[in-house]
């Protein structure tokens, strides 16, 4: 019994480390080819305005 228990915790901490990994890998290369963030420009526009054009609130 102990023995699975270990062979299945070793797997999901294998899995855990994998998509880290592997997330960490994409987010780079995202980041490093277009960006993970708006300007500040736009963040303070609203991203409604910067990116679409349009004003979810006429206030």
């Amino acid at each position: 019994m102990g023995g699975q228990v270990i062979t299945q915790a070793s797997g999901v901490l294998l899995t855990v480390v994998w998509s880290g990994v592997v997330s960490f890998v994409l987010f780079k290369l995202i980041d490093m080819t277009m960006g993970l963030r708006v300007s500040e420009e736009e963040e303070r526009q609203g991203l409604d305005t910067a990116s679409h054009g349009e004003r979810a609130y006429s206030m």
